[in-house]
């Protein structure tokens, strides 16, 4: 299969539209490959207050990015920085804030955008972010943007806190999410806006499995 016929599947969205969970669906249900490219900003934020970097420091916070050692497990489920399992410390509300204030330096998302473009493999990826139909993937078979209200996206994430045991403020998170849109939206480079030909859904009062279903009526028969 030649590189430009392997099928792109590219999901875009702010935070808590349900991108990531559908994108997972949706790789295992057609055996493709999985990126969630949130999660390499966030290894970079991560790294970088491990290092001492501040993010103010683009130079040194791209540097970062560029040579980032990860290894995400086979069920998308562990992200390994170094050897070590950091998947539950990057999903965490600090780290996602410092993730989308890193994802604001062209610097950085000039390091990672060959890295992301390498999980284009056969037989097929399931891209999920914020600009991988606008950017990383402009020419993807099929380019999505999902989106849902502030409050049920603030909501979302507080029952996934309260799921793993760990404690939240539904204000705060709201706050921390609608600040994230106005600065992921507002960036000058890669601004988080639906993809030229990308197929909007709201997934305020849509189930997850009935948002796969919408999702995978979009692919062409030929890629099922």
């Amino acid at each position: 299969m030649l590189e430009s016929d392997i099928p792109v599947f590219a999901i875009d969205g702010p935070s808590g539209s349900g991108k990531g969970t559908v994108s997972r669906i949706l790789a295992k249900r057609l055996g493709w490959h999985y990126l969630d490219s949130g999660a390499l900003y966030r290894l970079t934020a991560y790294e970088a207050e491990k290092q001492a970097v501040v993010l103010s420091d683009e130079a040194a916070v791209a540097k970062i990015a560029g040579s980032l050692d990860v290894h995400f497990s086979a069920d998308n489920e562990g992200v390994f920085l170094a050897g070590e399992n950091v998947n539950d410390a990057i999903r965490t509300e600090a780290c996602g804030n410092r993730a989308s204030k890193v994802a604001s330096l062209p610097a950085v998302r000039d390091a990672l955008l060959d890295w992301q473009r390498a999980f284009k493999k056969p037989p097929g990826l399931v891209a999920d972010g914020r600009d991988m139909g606008s950017v990383v993937f402009p020419h993807a078979k099929v380019k999505v943007f999902l989106t849902a209200s502030v409050e049920i996206r603030a909501e979302r994430r507080y029952a996934q806190l309260k799921a793993k045991g760990i404690g939240g403020n539904l204000d705060a998170i709201f706050n921390d999410i609608r600040e994230r849109d106005l600065r992921d939206s507002a960036r000058s480079v890669a601004p988080m806006k639906p993809a030229k030909g990308a197929v909007l859904l709201d997934t305020d009062k849509l189930s997850i499995e009935t948002v796969v279903e919408k999702l995978m009526n979009l692919l062409p028969d030929s890629t099922v």
